[in-house]
């Protein structure tokens, strides 16, 4: 097999990850955001905000994460957070990290299955801070663009509340950060109660 020919058919073949749109719009609100950019935002995020999670983090590991965490939605496409059918979207989402890994020479292969599994698991420092900063830029996108996805599906606080939740296992004072923000939508009328 050769190496280097399989890794690079893997990064052309991630590059569809640029054609898979999300419910929410960039901060500025003048279009959806893509995979691609959601997932640097979220790297970038991860070494900014390192200090804030509640326990130590490999940052390397966690930004390798938040990389590839979405590498899946290739095959699966996006599912909006609020979606009630998620046991469809794991099964999708299995699937394709079996296939889009799978294109990679075993031990890379196999290293990114596992960061995948990890962060779907949410149970290490890594996990949990990476899945807050996932919740986390979203959550911030809404406010800023006044609670475009959150309307447009209409949804109501005590929805994003309890879709967010698991940003305080990642980092309390992110969590603390998080419900002011939500408090402010409520004020400003960007979402229901």
């Amino acid at each position: 097999m050769d190496t280097l020919k399989t890794k690079i058919d893997f990064i052309i073949e991630i590059d569809k990850i640029k054609k898979i749109f999300r419910q929410t719009r960039l901060f500025d609100n003048s279009r959806h955001e893509n995979d691609a950019e959601h997932s640097w935002h979220l790297a970038v995020m991860t070494i900014v905000l390192a200090d804030y999670a509640d326990r130590s983090i490999d940052v390397l590991k966690t930004v390798k994460m938040v990389l590839i965490h979405d590498l899946v939605e290739i095959d699966a496409g996006d599912t909006f957070l609020y979606d009630k059918n998620k046991q469809d979207k794991k099964n999708k989402e299995l699937k394709a990290a079996e296939r889009i890994f799978g294109m990679l020479p075993e031990e890379t292969g196999s290293e990114f299955h596992a960061l995948w599994q990890e962060f779907e698991e949410r149970e290490t420092p890594e996990a949990q801070f990476a899945a807050a900063l996932d919740r986390m830029e979203p959550l911030m996108q809404n406010c800023l663009t006044n609670g475009f996805a959150w309307k447009k599906h209409g949804i109501k606080v005590h929805q994003v509340k309890e879709a967010n939740r698991h940003i305080e296992n990642g980092s309390r004072e992110l969590w603390n950060f998080a419900q002011k923000m939500i408090d402010d939508a409520v004020k400003k009328g960007y979402l229901e109660k």
